[in-house]
């Protein structure tokens, strides 16, 4: 098998890496007085020991270098019910925190009322990965709210999606 040469168009790759479900979140931090979030796709685990965690974020983000100055995030996993929450923050320039019920977790970072779970971050460490930077962050505490009955909140093949059965695979 030889390798082709030829440049991997980017929206093929798009295309490509929609078919490939994944969970949304909402990463979210206190910049003084001001709150901080966007929407976050490319959210994994990483380490049980230490619990490490990590998302990817565009280089240019506007809202990252505030997170970076704090030095802290909350994950918040979102229920199938928030997709306008995931609408929201995934825009720029607009207030994403008008409407949005929240509370600050024991590090002081915005949880958003509904969410699934939420984890609560220190910066661990960042690396530089072509258009955006890979954040991993050690996880010191972490909570499910009340027993929220929903599902996740699924992105694939450029929808939102929801479980279609919950049986396991």
């Amino acid at each position: 098998m030889s390798l082709s040469k030829t440049a991997i168009e980017p929206l093929h790759f798009r295309q490509a890496l929609g078919h490939y479900a994944s969970g949304i979140t909402v990463i979210t931090s206190q910049a003084g007085e001001e709150p901080v979030g966007f929407t976050c796709q490319s959210f994994y685990s990483v380490s049980m020991h230490p619990p490490l965690v990590s998302f990817s974020v565009m280089a240019n983000s506007y809202s990252y270098p505030k997170i970076r100055r704090a030095g802290r995030f909350a994950v918040n996993i979102l229920s199938g019910a928030q997709v306008s929450v995931s609408n929201q923050f995934a825009r720029q320039g607009a207030d994403k925190w008008h409407g949005i019920d929240w509370q600050r977790s024991s590090l002081g970072n915005p949880v958003i009322a509904g969410c699934l779970h939420w984890l609560d971050c220190e910066i661990h460490a960042e690396h530089a990965a072509g258009d955006h930077v890979i954040v991993i962050g050690e996880v010191k505490a972490l909570q499910s709210p009340a027993d929220i009955p929903e599902q996740p909140l699924l992105y694939f093949r450029g929808q939102y999606r929801n479980l279609a059965a919950n049986v396991p695979a």
